[in-house]
């Protein structure tokens, strides 16, 4: 008796576009920052900030003036904006294997411990496009500030596949 194995091609571009997702960048940094690096199979994007067609959406401060369920949101527009500029710096998505960490920056104010709900926008985002590819470790962090007043920000490590995507 053989055993029948089934190869699935898990098409990453295909499936942001079946979720009826948008990704709003890419949003590259200014000079002499790159928006992605790539070393040794991995890439690492720059910090994204919350923002559609250029525009920074969510600026302020949790727990002044900014919910978790805005700041979540606003994470989930930053992951977004970090697939944009990996796409445009791989070609695809698809060449993404798998992510690895998750580093989410919070403008928050004192005494705010909120910081692990407002990422999960970002984490929540990662997983639904990615499936158990979009499992990854994470840091939450609190700040004082981000920079143009953005209420958060994330950056995004991922493993890279060795195959092309046919």
């Amino acid at each position: 008796m053989g055993i029948d194995v089934v190869c699935t091609v898990v098409r990453f571009d295909a499936r942001v576009a079946e979720l009826g997702l948008t990704l709003p960048g890419p949003h590259p940094p200014h000079d002499p920052l790159d928006a992605v690096v790539i070393h040794g199979g991995i890439a690492r994007t720059s910090g994204q900030l919350p923002r559609i067609d250029g525009v920074l959406t969510c600026v302020g401060t949790l727990g002044v003036d900014v919910s978790v369920e805005e700041g979540a949101a606003a994470a989930r527009v930053c992951a977004l904006n970090a697939l944009a500029v990996l796409r445009q710096s791989l070609g695809t998505l698809d060449r993404i294997e798998r992510v690895l960490t998750v580093t989410g920056y919070v403008a928050c104010a004192p005494g705010f411990a909120e910081q692990p709900a407002v990422i999960d926008g970002a984490s929540a985002a990662l997983f639904e496009i990615f499936g158990k590819a979009g499992r990854h470790s994470r840091s939450a962090i609190g700040v004082a500030a981000l920079p143009r007043g953005g209420a958060v920000e994330i950056e995004l490590t991922v493993a890279l596949t060795d195959q092309m995507p046919l």
